[in-house]
């Protein structure tokens, strides 16, 4: 097994509290169906800045800010992307990036 890194890209924020326990449920639901795949649930992510090169910080989060992360094993990267394909990130109109952990 390999560690992936799942970026969350975009997605909605729960206008209600009701919701917001509905997407709640779906994240759980998905990782308790992973089961030990999971190797860290990660969490949600305020807004991001972004270094360049040159030292200019930009407070935007650029053209495609990150909203999460999780980490899971995976066989390879078409088993991580199986995996991130049942995201419920999806359906709240975001993304999944999926990139391999490399051991050092």
């Amino acid at each position: 097994m390999a560690k992936f890194l799942f970026v969350y890209h975009g997605g909605t924020i729960p206008q209600t509290e009701e919701e917001g326990a509905k997407v709640m449920k779906a994240w759980m639901d998905w990782f308790a169906g992973l089961g030990a795949a999971v190797v860290d649930g990660g969490a949600p992510v305020g807004k991001s800045q972004t270094v360049a090169a040159n030292g200019a910080v930009s407070n935007d989060g650029g053209a495609n800010p990150v909203s999460g992360y999780s980490v899971f094993d995976a066989k390879d990267a078409a088993d991580a992307a199986r995996i991130a394909k049942g995201c419920p990130i999806l359906a709240a109109g975001g993304s999944v990036e999926v990139a391999p952990i490399i051991e050092m």
